[in-house]
């Protein structure tokens, strides 16, 4: 990660953190399931746009996220981006510049984040596309899927409880290196951020007690 970008994750995360837990209750579950060392691919389902700070704030190390061109575009919120060295990426169209960019978070030994929906969802995680798949297939490094459940109903001013969970690491490293491999890699990917986040689910159903071990 460059000297900046970990500069900005260093300084604005206490911040961002503590106005998450305040304004969004957060609650983390799993969290000592994050490599602290070494690539990995992190994939989270996708709600709402509190979602990646909510992740930033949970995650232990930082994160290069993956976001779409539209938001680099929009004059705040993409000079915001850029700081915090999230890539850019075009949706619906073959982007080679980013899936270089991708790898290269991966060979500097860096955490990639992607919400591998590649937009948000109304109220439950939806079918992940194969980007993430396929960078974790050919680059042959762990994949962390996780979940996030509360930000579907999240809003200034309701406190709506917001809740993470994280998997453990997994390698797809037994899938072939084309398109049927990426297809499969990013069924599994999709069933663990299921899983997860039905588990979150349960938690809230349960009252979100402290201490809660999700599945693995």
């Amino acid at each position: 990660m460059k000297t900046s970008h970990r500069a900005a994750w260093l300084a604005c995360r206490p911040v961002i953190g503590t106005l998450v837990k305040v304004f969004a209750v957060l609650r983390v579950y799993g969290r000592d399931r994050v490599p602290r060392s070494g690539p990995v691919v992190v994939c989270f389902n996708h709600f709402h746009w509190l979602d990646p700070w909510a992740i930033g704030a949970a995650s232990p190390r930082p994160l290069y996220y993956v976001a779409k061109q539209e938001a680099h575009d929009a004059p705040l919120i993409g000079s915001l981006l850029r700081v915090f060295g999230t890539l850019s990426v075009r949706r619906g169209e073959s982007d080679r510049e980013a899936v270089r960019l991708m790898r290269r978070v991966i060979h500097d030994r860096d955490v990639l984040g992607m919400f591998p929906e590649g937009t948000r969802q109304a109220r439950e995680p939806g079918q992940a596309q194969p980007g993430a798949a396929m960078i974790a297939i050919q680059e042959d490094v762990p994949v962390l899927c996780g979940a996030i459940h509360g930000t579907q109903d999240w809003r200034f001013g309701n406190f709506e409880p917001v809740s993470i969970a994280f998997g453990e690491p997994k390698r797809l490293s037994d899938l072939p290196r084309n398109s049927k491999g990426y297809r499969a890699g990013s069924l599994e990917i999709q069933r663990e951020i299921r899983r997860l986040w039905e588990f979150l689910v349960d938690v809230h159903e349960l009252g979100r007690p402290d201490v809660a071990m999700p599945p693995t």
